[in-house]
């Protein structure tokens, strides 16, 4: 049981370790705009819970993100009493100018590496 634990931990470090030599600050806005990518019609409640942030920090920080023009925050058209964050043009290319300098970090990934790290995220997105 410890080495599931201590493997998911370091695991863990290690991502964070990654994505901090951006900075800590770009880290936090570059999880919000991924998420909002990925989780289209996702609340702005369910992404923070994903994010497992306080929602103090998440507002600051989608504010910001709206005022620079990366996002947009709008009630659901699912459900009026939720919101949603959209990604602008400017949003989209912001991310993956993003993902682009992190791959250049990591190099390149195996198939049979992401395939397992997908396992991985669809096992820990059950969990969360």
């Amino acid at each position: 049981m410890m080495n599931k634990i201590g493997c998911l931990i370091e695991l863990e470090a290690l991502l964070e370790n990654i994505l901090k030599k951006k900075s800590e600050r770009a880290m936090l806005k570059f999880k919000i705009l991924y998420f909002a990518y990925l989780y289209e019609n996702l609340s702005v409640g369910m992404i923070v819970e994903k994010l497992g942030i306080k929602k103090t920090n998440f507002a600051l920080m989608t504010k910001q993100l709206e005022d620079e023009g990366l996002l947009t925050i709008n009630k659901s058209k699912m459900d009026k009493r939720c919101h949603v964050l959209t990604l602008t043009v400017e949003g989209v290319n912001t991310l993956y100018k993003y993902v682009s300098s992190i791959s250049e970090i990591v190099g390149p990934i195996s198939v049979d590496n992401i395939e397992h790290a997908k396992k991985l995220v669809d096992f820990l997105n059950k969990i969360v």
